[in-house]
């Protein structure tokens, strides 16, 4: 995953592969809780996408920003329900 999206290989399964995070968005907005979400490691999932997205950003990887950008949207989300819905 990481090598496909540096390198700009496979361009739409590596937003595919970003967008994993759309089904338990999707189950959490159902249920309307997110007791089963660690924050702490959506936190750290979180951070780890914006270092992603910073270095997509410095070699100007036009794939690698769109699928953090993608990646980061989702996981604030679940992390935002996260302390909605305790």
């Amino acid at each position: 995953f990481f090598f496909q999206a540096e390198d700009g290989i496979r361009d739409y399964k590596v937003t595919g592969v970003q967008t994993c995070a759309l089904p338990i968005l999707i189950k959490l907005c159902k249920e309307r809780s997110a007791k089963a979400i660690s924050a702490t490691m959506y936190l750290i999932y979180t951070i780890g996408v914006v270092l992603w997205l910073i270095y997509g950003i410095m070699i100007n990887s036009i794939p690698l920003i769109i699928a953090e950008i993608i990646t980061l949207v989702l996981s604030i989300a679940i992390l935002i329900m996260k302390y909605l819905w305790k």
